[in-house]
């Protein structure tokens, strides 16, 4: 389980406060307006940023003094954070190992999360040589191989048309399905949050606890009724 005891992050003017718990297998979207905190809580459960007060704690453990590559979290930037001078192979292996040569059993795993996401072969091309929906599939076959249980996405896939969002997103909930991760999800858009089970609804600096996500957009309060327009 993950746990926000009184979470307070502070970032200059700003201040983002959470307190709440979710279960391991949770899919939960992050929704709310620009500038709100949606990235900030995010990255304050990565380790990216220090809490003023507060834990957070996964499966009883505070995460405090643990540091961002040892925490149990995965995350999935907009920009996915793949190496343009490494083909798709070099940048995967970066979810196993440092070292410069891969052994044949790395070298089959990558394949197979490759297979796994539809990017069967694909191995030797660099990211400049993929579409937007690919370089999104390889940066989620990079988190696959990491195997972490937490996975944070930070809008990966706000570049790509609604359909291929809608397979990506699809995607993300098969992979969670498989490996039993808690995912939080940041999106803008309220049709890639309606895929998730729960919603946390940032503004304001206040990340609320998270809800159920059919019934939150059927009668949502009146922060979220405006956001939606």
């Amino acid at each position: 389980m993950l746990e926000l005891e009184g979470l307070v992050v502070v970032q200059g003017d700003f201040r983002l406060s959470a307190s709440w718990s979710a279960a391991a297998g949770d899919r939960i979207a992050v929704i709310g307006p620009s500038g709100g905190g949606k990235s900030t809580l995010l990255m304050a459960i990565a380790g990216f940023l220090a809490a003023q007060a507060g834990r957070i704690l996964w499966q009883g453990q505070d995460l405090g003094p643990v540091p961002p590559g040892k925490r149990p979290v995965s995350v999935l930037f907009q920009e996915q954070n793949l190496f343009p001078h490494l083909t798709v192979e070099r940048n995967l292996a970066l979810g196993l190992t440092t070292r410069a040569g891969l052994s044949e059993d790395e070298r089959d795993r990558i394949a197979r999360v490759l297979t796994r996401v539809g990017l069967e072969g694909m191995g030797p091309r660099r990211p400049a040589e993929l579409s937007g929906g690919q370089i999104g599939r390889a940066a989620l076959a990079r988190a696959l191989l990491r195997a972490r249980p937490v996975l944070l996405l930070d809008e990966p896939f706000a570049a790509l048309g609604p359909a291929l969002r809608a397979e990506m997103v699809a995607l993300v909930n098969e992979v969670a399905d498989e490996t039993g991760a808690l995912v939080l999800m940041v999106t803008h858009d309220p049709v890639d949050a309606r895929a998730m089970a729960r919603t946390v609804f940032v503004e304001g600096g206040t990340a609320w606890p998270p809800q159920d996500t059919q019934n939150l957009f059927a009668d949502p309060p009146p922060a979220l009724r405006a956001y939606l327009g």
